[in-house]
């Protein structure tokens, strides 16, 4: 990826007030990390081999939409097996922002599927289903960091 490009685009999470943008573009990868955010501190994380000049001009555009206001909070009479994070970190509903989401609510799930990523010290982690069922509750929303045991999902 162009340097130039880079700078530009770290200029604009610096500037817009987001916590962080990622980019694709063929093979190249990059994401930066507004430092000044709640998010661990970081910048390029990485970029794969250098694409050609002619791709980086038909980049497509970059949302810069925040994240959506939580799914559901826990209600208090919802009963079911309740999906925990078995880490600390980062909860993403899909693979990438323009993937569908793993699971929705009413979306019927079988042990093993996988329901989310939690993303810790840059790695992605799958978080997958213990129990067969369907989701009756989402309790985080996209992008929100979670702690250890934090429920995650209400499946009955």
């Amino acid at each position: 990826m162009d340097l130039r490009k880079l700078k530009t685009l770290i200029d604009l999470v610096s500037e817009s007030g987001i916590s962080e943008l990622e980019v694709n573009e063929g093979e190249d990868r990059v994401r930066i990390v507004n430092a000044g955010s709640p998010a661990p501190a970081g910048q390029v994380v990485h970029a794969h081999h250098p694409a050609p000049a002619h791709a980086l001009q038909a980049a497509p555009p970059v949302n810069l939409a925040p994240a959506a206001a939580p799914v559901t909070e826990t209600p208090a009479g919802e009963s079911g097996f309740v999906a925990r994070s078995p880490m600390v970190g980062t909860f993403y509903r899909a693979p990438n922002p323009e993937s569908p989401n793993f699971v929705s609510i009413g979306d019927t799930v079988k042990v093993g599927q996988t329901l989310c990523i939690i993303e810790a010290m840059k790695l992605l982690n799958e978080i997958e289903s213990e129990h067969a069922g369907v989701i009756k509750e989402i309790l985080c929303e996209n992008g929100q960091g979670v702690e250890f045991d934090q429920p995650l999902f209400i499946i009955a």
